[in-house]
Formats: structure tokens, C-alpha cells, sequence
């Protein structure tokens, strides 16, 4: 009687390819623990800042609001780079002061980067941009080419 052994194939780490490997360390140590101790573990605290953006068009511009409280102006970063725009910063982590007992600090601190297409050409030298209250609002000017043309119909 002859009994063949499979060989074992060690079990590999997906993601690894992905642009943050130790976020994908994170998930698979956080699916490992939720599946031997049946603990829900996706409320954990993520190494990810990713703020929420809104971009919208009118006739002649592009805007896009960005909700990003608690960071100050001078450590907020746009660029335009052909029709995509990237937004960075980083909130700093709050120093723990003297007399006082911390029980909970969720709000996440660190980098953040977030990138987004544009849909139509724009004047890189006339992007403008404000914050205050904690949104970022962005404000792109269509190149003549891009901005939509009302066209009128002959009978």
C-alpha cells in the first residue's frame, strides 16, 4: 500500500503588492484574531488618514471641498499635476498635558494623501484655495477649451 503526502504550502500574506504592506499586515493580523476568537476587530484604530472629498463642476470652474479638521493651513499641501489633483497634510498628534487623565483618544492623527482626476483640463496658475472651519475648499478654473458651450439649435 502506497500513501501519497501532499506537501504543505505555507499560507502566504495577500496584499503584498499593495501600495501599503503594513496595512496588510494589519488586516491579516486582525482577520487571524477575528477568526480564532470570534472578536470584531475592524473598529481598531487604522494608520489611514482618508479624508472625505466633494468635487463638483460649474460652467467655468471646478471645486473640490475637503472636510479636514483640526489641521492647521500651513501643513496642508495641493498640487496639480495635468488633471489630477493631490491634497496632502498631517495632523499632529496632541500632546498629553499635565493634570489630566486620558480614557479615550480616537481622533487619528498622522499623513494623509488623497488624489483625484479631474474631468477636464485647468489653469494650474489660477487654483485657489481657503480653509476654514476645517474644509478645504479648492477652486480650479476650466481652460477656454474645457468650459461648456451652449449651443443653439436652428430650425
Amino acid at each position: 500500500m502506497t500513501t501519497v503526502l501532499k506537501k504543505h504550502e505555507p499560507r502566504r500574506l495577500r496584499g503584498w503588492n499593495r501600495p501599503q504592506p503594513l496595512e496588510s499586515v494589519r488586516e491579516e493580523i486582525q482577520d487571524l484574531i477575528s477568526r480564532a476568537f470570534g472578536i470584531d476587530v475592524e473598529m481598531w484604530p487604522s494608520e489611514r488618514i482618508m479624508p472625505s472629498l466633494d468635487l463638483f463642476e460649474t460652467d467655468d470652474a471646478l471645486e473640490v471641498r475637503m472636510d479636514i479638521p483640526g489641521i492647521d493651513a500651513k501643513d496642508i499641501e495641493i498640487q496639480v499635476s495635468g488633471n489630477v489633483l493631490t491634497i496632502s497634510g498631517q495632523r499632529k498628534a496632541v500632546r498629553e498635558e499635565k493634570g489630566k487623565t486620558y480614557h479615550r483618544i480616537e481622533r487619528q492623527v498622522g499623513a494623509f494623501s488623497r488624489s483625484v482626476t479631474l474631468p477636464c483640463l485647468i489653469r494650474e496658475e489660477t487654483v485657489d484655495a481657503q480653509y476654514r472651519n476645517g474644509i478645504l475648499t479648492v477652486r480650479l478654473l476650466k481652460t477656454e477649451e474645457a468650459k461648456s458651450r451652449k449651443i443653439t439649435v436652428k430650425s
